[in-house]
């Protein structure tokens, strides 16, 4: 693995309900919730949810599309999909997420095995969606060096 200074910060996702979006990030997939509240007090214009120490999905209804000026048409953004996002996880992590979204009725792909990401080859892999259709992918690579050739399965 390169050494990098850059690291990603977040990834903001357009929702319908981003009270229930937290929720079901919480409840489906473990991450915590911030300013949940604030938001539902009107206080902040979204929540969020944790990924890890550094990085969180902002939650962005698509009625402040009109406020996104940043950039020329930002605003056109809204509703847009991203191909995906990609969530890597310790195995047993890997393992209990799958089992969290299968018992609360989510659709789940089948099991991929190495697929490309940026730590290499991940061991395994599986997709699924949002209530605002997002896809994510969840993954877990060995705990092996990369430089170390994949174990047979």
């Amino acid at each position: 693995m390169t050494s990098n200074s850059m690291r990603l910060d977040h990834v903001v996702l357009w929702v319908a309900d981003p009270v229930a979006a937290a929720r079901f990030f919480e409840e489906s997939v473990g991450l915590e919730p911030l300013r949940v509240a604030e938001y539902a007090e009107g206080k902040v214009t979204f929540p969020s949810v944790r990924v890890n120490e550094e990085t969180i999905l902002d939650l962005a209804p698509h009625s402040v599309a009109d406020r996104m000026r940043m950039l020329p048409d930002s605003a056109d953004s809204a509703g847009h999909p991203v191909n995906h996002v990609c969530l890597s996880l310790p195995a047993d992590a890997f393992d209990a997420l799958r089992a969290r979204l299968r018992e609360r009725g989510v659709p789940l792909s089948d099991i991929g095995h190495h697929s490309f990401g940026a730590r290499g080859e991940a061991t395994r892999s599986f997709y699924f969606r949002d209530l605002d259709g997002n896809v994510f992918e969840a993954r877990h690579y060995d705990e092996q060096p990369a430089a170390t050739a994949p174990r047979d399965e």
